[in-house]
């Protein structure tokens, strides 16, 4: 009788402790089955989820991987490792910066895909990493499943599980926009990201922090203080443009790498094409005067307004009415692709090397669109953080040679688009109105580089005079604004 209801008790507490506990692995994918069920006579056990499928990382417990570096588009094979963001040994988590890394076309922010610790650096700085090859490796952290945990486990409501995922979340920023965050005291977790996959962009915090105070207010501009003319006895020296080089007694030789090695792929392509030079002044004086006018209103709306807006917006009106010239031709100048979008480059002179952004659809932005865009343009070239999308997509170029104190240029063509125009530096000149009297004009000279296998003389020179009726006569451009 004893032995009975000893027997009656461990089958009852059997049914209880129903071994349950076995993994099927397939396509990183672990399914949940009962693997035996002891009853000894009594109703088996049912459960509500009787296929209970869990999401893990197809990865072992304490494994060391090789976190190699992926593809990142447009054709880019190698690039050079221009900051580290973590040393051996350091904690990191899904998302966080790993590295920044430079292609030929951009900088791009290499982020981690594991939860670990980093056990090797595969690379020092300034040194070429190939696509396809270990970046860094990763010791991933252990994962803490046990019999106990899935047996003793209560199951977990909808509404729980829904909270949890939404709090084990990894914020995407990039570290500009962490700093950002951290230098006004936002937390990341509170800021709604407007990017991809919810990636918490530059904007977001600004908007985030104008609900906040209420406004964002412009950056006050700076006031500038123009000095006295030299006297003509007293001309100073002209300021040397570097530091004189230092003799170190034998040759160096460096290899070519980021922007300086596109520029040798692009230059290299450029020789192939016949180019057809076209030089002409523009007075700017109306321009000059009507910017003046202007600059007060653009810095209330903490834009800063230079000349180039115009210029673009004059080159993109011009464009409607010659698409030729914001077209692009293949390899082998067979067919012509004429271009909807006027996306006008600007060559910029950074301490990377020459760098050629883009503005996109200049032909539905209004001037202090432009503008605006310019300013963001110039602010990410001159720290080396430009996408690859800021420096792709262009079909038609300004260089804006005057801004260093050149006049006249021999602009060379990006291919595969087929004009570029080079802007010289404004001089107050002496020039004759309609009446024959003498009058301070502000001139600039522009020269033009154009395809000849696919635009005449006759087709840049009718452009040209277009361009330049718009920034001489400003009014004549809302003629044709839409």
């Amino acid at each position: 009788m004893a032995a009975t209801r000893v027997l009656g008790t461990w089958s009852r507490n059997a049914v209880r402790l129903v071994c349950v506990r076995y993994f099927q692995t397939c396509n990183n994918v672990h399914v949940l089955k009962p693997k035996c069920v002891c009853s000894f006579g009594y109703p088996v056990l049912k459960y509500s989820q009787p296929h209970r499928s869990l999401r893990t990382a197809a990865v072992l417990q304490g494994q060391v991987v090789q976190f190699k570096l992926s593809d990142i588009g447009e054709g880019i094979r190698e690039v050079t490792i221009k900051e580290w963001y973590v040393k051996e040994g350091d904690t990191v988590s899904q998302f966080d910066s790993i590295c920044e890394v430079q292609s030929d076309k951009a900088s791009v922010t290499i982020t981690s895909r594991y939860d670990g610790v980093i056990k090797r650096l595969y690379y020092n700085l300034d040194e070429i990493a190939y696509v396809g090859k270990p970046l860094i490796d990763i010791e991933t952290e252990a994962l803490k499943d046990s019999e106990e945990d899935v047996v003793e486990t209560p199951a977990v409501s909808h509404e729980e599980h829904t909270h949890q995922e939404i709090k084990g979340q990894k914020t995407l920023a990039t570290p500009a926009v962490r700093r950002l965050a951290m230098e006004n005291n936002i937390k990341l977790s509170e800021v709604v990201g407007s990017g991809k996959d919810g990636r918490i962009l530059k904007e977001d915090i600004l908007n985030f922090l104008e609900k906040q105070t209420g406004a964002i207010l412009p950056p006050s501009p700076k006031a500038e203080i123009t000095p006295p003319p030299p006297q003509a006895k007293d001309r100073p020296f002209p300021t040397p443009v570097s530091k004189p080089p230092v003799f170190t007694g034998k040759d160096r030789t460096e290899p070519v790498t980021g922007f300086q090695k596109a520029m040798v792929k692009t230059m290299s392509a450029a020789l192939k094409i016949p180019h057809f030079g076209y030089c002409d002044e523009v007075d700017l004086t109306e321009l000059v005067k009507l910017r003046e006018e202007l600059k007060p209103v653009a810095l209330a709306r903490g834009i800063k307004l230079s000349f180039m807006p115009f210029f673009l917006k004059a080159a993109s009106l011009g464009l409607l009415q010659f698409p030729i010239l914001n077209a692009s031709v293949d390899e082998n100048c067979q067919n012509i692709t004429y271009k909807a979008s006027h996306n006008i480059g600007i060559a910029m002179d950074t301490e990377l090397g020459l760098i050629v952004p883009n503005v996109k659809n200049v032909q539905v932005r209004s001037v202090f669109e432009i503008a605006l865009e310019l300013n963001r343009l110039q602010k990410l070239g001159s720290s080396g953080q430009l996408s690859t999308a800021d420096l792709t997509g262009g079909t038609f170029t300004l260089s804006n040679i005057g801004s260093i104190g050149g006049t006249y240029a021999k602009p060379v063509i990006l291919p595969p688009e087929v004009a570029i125009g080079a802007l010289g530096a404004i001089k107050a000149l002496p020039r004759f109105d309609q009446k024959g009297e003498v009058y301070k004009a502000q001139m600039m000279n522009v020269s033009w580089s154009a395809d000849h296998r696919i635009i005449d003389g006759a087709t840049m020179s009718r452009f040209s005079n277009l361009w330049k009726s718009y920034l001489e006569n400003p009014a004549f451009m809302l003629l044709d604004l839409k």
